[in-house]
């Protein structure tokens, strides 16, 4: 397969014209913060392991601090791209990889989190999509996302899956 890299366009560096924001983005973006911290405080709120592990110290720390650092800093300005040469650049939404990394973990995490119950399994692995799509869906398509609400929709199952009142859910169905 042969790439062929499309020339950069000519000009001078700053004929590149200004970011101008999306219509209603301030907004969406503060909705988007709010979200995030409103479901950080939900994964602080779960109960702790009955014995002290690693893993209990990691879901009351680091990921709910992952979850509003990442919904709180989410930048169009930062989506995919290409460089002077023409090349692909992926964008990073405005969340750097240590986060992500770290909202990539839960599915591998919450095995070792038996204490709690197989809902609140489930709404930390839903909590942790929500939030990596966001930063995705920005990262690539931020003017979709804020223009025409599906930033909003993934903070709506943001909110959905960090509930503090949520049904407990059993295999037989809810309780």
């Amino acid at each position: 397969m042969t790439i062929s890299h499309l020339p950069a366009p000519a000009g001078p560096a700053d004929d590149v014209p200004s970011y101008e924001p999306w219509e209603g983005q301030t907004a969406v973006l503060a909705g988007a913060g709010v979200a995030g911290r409103r479901a950080a405080a939900w994964v602080r709120s779960l109960p702790p392991p009955p014995l002290p592990v690693p893993v209990g110290g990691w879901l009351a720390g680091e990921l709910p601090d992952a979850i509003d650092t990442a919904m709180s800093g989410l930048d169009p300005q930062e989506c995919d791209r290409t460089d002077k040469d023409g090349r692909v650049v992926d964008g990073t939404g405005g969340v750097d990889a240590a986060t992500m990394s770290t909202l990539a973990a839960v599915p591998v995490v919450l095995a070792e989190a038996g204490w709690l119950a197989p809902d609140q399994q489930a709404r930390l692995l839903a909590v942790a999509s929500a939030v990596t799509g966001a930063v995705r869906l920005v990262a690539q398509d931020p003017g979709t996302a804020i223009l025409h609400g599906l930033l909003a929709r993934l903070c709506a199952v943001l909110d959905h899956a960090a509930r503090p009142d949520g049904p407990a859910w059993t295999p037989a169905g809810p309780r």
